[in-house]
């Protein structure tokens, strides 16, 4: 231990260890954030546990990072508390600063056992003066890895139709080393992520990480925010740090006047951590994740949901569409049917008109109650999307709310593409979707919503804040707190998490609702790698993936669109009315086989035996994994080889039972190799062709 430490907190539990260094003359700073015991510790960490940037101070060293503020490199230990509640383990640490006259707690929270901690930060103003915050960070640290040579990062490119695509690069490509030691100071450039306005995954994924290649440490950390919000790494005499936050003065026009006495709070993020590589740490986010989300009884039941949207009713629901796609709905397994976009509209051109939410009377003529007691009929669930954010300009509530009910700049209702934007900092906004949401409820029993998000309204509003980006950070969380109170109201109502396909994916939002709509692709063929890479970033069942088979299909195209959706919360669609009965049989069979795995997808694991999915991948695989049994998906897209091979390295030197659960083998074989811990699969089917397969360890 270097000998200008005075002391270390160290605290953690079974599964995460984390050491604290408090200097008298440096900031406080987290030397090690490991799964499990640390390995002896040799070098020293600066990086300053939390960074706070003003505007009389700015940065100790010029650049643009939120590395090495003026405030954040003032810091003081100013003491600490441990403790556990309800299965969590707690770190407060204290620090202030004697000059500003600002204090800093930071929070750090893990569940028993799970190599992740969740991290906020608490700033308080304990001065005579008001002081803006311009930046506030909710982590910050030095990644505990060999060097930035060996460092591989992790990042998400996200938008419409393109979710989720993960890439992994030598961190070398966008920070290269620059032999700081020579000049004895820390870089001033830096790799960083952003999100604005309030698609928080509409750019990129709300995630990151970094890994080394050499030893395997890992960390993997999301930010849990359904607004705009800030990652960057780079390099430091000490190594590559790490920085997460919210909202900030420079990439969101966000700023906080704090007065004498007031305190502002972080958004919340996680980090994961392993030392065995980008998949161990996926397990224990995936863990935390579990720990994380508000219990539901959707949680256990993982009910089939049917949505008449994608490739079927497209926005246009009327009751004699309806009635046949139910029963054929409710001949397949589906256990939740939603009525999707439409259902409001008298008069065919609606985009502009929402937000009264009141059923259509041309649409169906002995009313939507007809509609949805067929679905009760069959002991499904009925379901109705739901925009609620935003108002139409035409719709009649625009004029019926008062103008302090939307989001403004300038005294000026804010609209994008048709709509206003309802700022729920307002007490007549949440009136309104609270009536909406209680009447669809209570007077047509609707046991399921689909929340819909299809524009962003920027940076925020004016109104009645100091900054835009702090209007838009109170809208955020008093729209999470809108939430909170629906299911408190209606405790086993089913909230689905859609924001114009999944542009608003965080876990904010995911630890509130009970599914994500993972895309809104309609490319069956452009489908698998999204919902291949969705367990990186949200849990396997919560990870709603469309399967859309048509009558219109080959067996082997019904089969690939199911495999898309079995392996994840099976969202079902398509015209299965109009099916031949032998289509209608793989369509069956595949929900069948859906409904079998349920239980254990709530205690899966996922692993990538092909890697993380390239966006043109002519071979996809997805590994769940529970006890002794890995389920695989595997997509075969033109252009492909008939042979792929699969490393599976958690089954090296066992026996295996392999067995294609859906649908027969048909033209496919594999065989295995315990040794290589590898897989050999070929699909001599002309492709698109997709199977999954059950491996059982001997």
């Amino acid at each position: 231990m270097p000998a200008d430490v005075v002391e270390t907190v160290r605290w953690g539990h079974t599964g995460l260890t984390a050491v604290v260094e408090i200097h008298p003359d440096r900031p406080v700073a987290l030397r090690e954030l490991s799964a499990g015991a640390p390995p002896v510790l040799t070098a020293r960490a600066s990086q300053p546990l939390v960074e706070v940037l003003v505007p009389g101070e700015g940065r100790a060293r010029a650049s643009q990072r939120l590395s090495e503020t003026a405030v954040g490199c003032r810091l003081r230990y100013a003491g600490s508390e441990q403790s556990g509640d309800g299965g969590w383990h707690e770190l407060r640490v204290r620090m202030r600063d004697e000059v500003s006259g600002l204090a800093a707690e930071l929070i750090m929270r893990s569940p028993d056992g799970v190599p992740a901690v969740r991290a906020q930060v608490r700033v308080t103003n304990t001065g005579e003066h008001p002081v803006p915050l311009l930046a506030v960070t909710s982590f910050a640290a030095v990644f505990p890895g060999s060097g930035m040579s060996g460092l591989d990062v992790l990042y998400a490119g996200s938008e419409w139709l393109g979710e989720n695509r993960w890439t992994r690069r030598p961190l070398a490509d966008h920070v290269p080393g620059l032999g700081l030691r020579e000049h004895g100071q820390h870089g001033k450039g830096t790799f960083a992520l952003t999100s604005q306005g309030t698609w928080s995954s509409g750019r990129h994924v709300p995630m990151g990480g970094l890994t080394d290649r050499g030893t395997g440490r890992t960390w993997l950390w999301q930010i849990e925010h359904n607004g705009p919000w800030r990652w960057e790494t780079g390099e430091r005499l000490d190594g590559a740090y790490v920085v997460l936050s919210g909202p900030t003065d420079l990439d969101h026009q966000w700023s906080e006047l704090l007065a004498p006495g007031e305190s502002f709070t972080t958004v919340p993020v996680a980090i994961a951590v392993s030392g065995g590589g980008v998949e161990e740490a996926a397990a224990a986010l995936t863990a935390y994740r579990r720990a994380l989300v508000r219990p539901h009884p959707d949680r256990a039941a993982l009910p089939v949901v049917f949505n008449d949207y994608m490739n079927t009713l497209m926005g246009d629901p009327t009751t004699d569409k309806l009635l046949p796609l139910i029963d054929a709905a409710a001949a397949a397994g589906a256990q939740v049917f939603c009525v999707d976009a439409g259902w409001y509209d008298d008069g065919g051109d609606w985009w502009d008109s929402v937000g009264e939410w009141l059923p259509s009377q041309t649409r169906f003529p002995h009313g939507l109650e007809e509609v949805l007691a067929r679905i009760t009929s069959h002991g499904m669930i009925p379901g109705l999307w739901l925009e609620p954010e935003v108002i139409g300009v035409r719709s009649p509530m625009a004029g019926k709310l008062p103008a302090e009910a939307f989001l403004q700049r300038g005294g000026v209702r804010l609209a994008e593409h048709g709509r206003h934007h309802l700022d729920l900092r307002h007490p007549a906004a949440v009136a309104h979707l609270d009536q909406v949401v209680d009447r669809l409820v209570e007077e047509l029993g609707v046991g399921y919503f689909k929340l819909d998000y299809n524009i962003d309204p920027g940076a925020g509003t004016d109104r009645d804040a100091t900054s835009v980006g702090a209007g838009l950070l109170a809208h955020n969380r008093a729209h999470l707190a809108w939430l909170e109170g629906v299911l408190d109201r209606h405790p086993h109502l089913v909230l689905e998490n859609c924001g114009s396909g999944a542009m608003r994916m965080d876990y904010a939002m995911l630890s509130r609702l009970q599914l994500q709509s993972t895309s809104d692709q309609q490319d069956f063929l452009r489908y698998p790698p999204i919902a291949v890479a969705a367990p990186l970033s949200m849990l396997p069942e919560q990870a709603a993936n469309w399967a859309y088979p048509q009558p219109g299909m080959s067996g082997e195209e019904i089969a690939f669109t199911m495999v898309t959706g079995i392996l994840g919360r099976l969202y079902l669609s398509g015209n299965l009315h109009r099916m031949t009965p032998e289509q209608f049989r793989l369509v069956e069979r595949g929900v069948r086989l859906h409904r079998s795995l349920r239980a254990g997808l709530l205690r899966a694991t996922p692993c990538w035996p092909l890697g993380l999915p390239g966006w043109d991948d002519p071979w996809l695989a997805l590994g769940l994994r529970t006890e002794g049994v890995t389920h695989l998906g595997l997509w075969r897209r033109p252009g492909a080889p008939e042979t792929t091979v699969l490393r599976l390295p958690h089954l090296a030197g066992h026996d295996l039972t392999t067995e294609f659960a859906y649908p027969a083998a048909d033209g496919w074989a594999c065989s295995w190799d315990p040794r290589a811990a590898e897989l050999t699969v070929t699909a001599t089917v002309p492709p698109p062709t997709a199977r999954i397969l059950r491996l059982r360890a001997l």
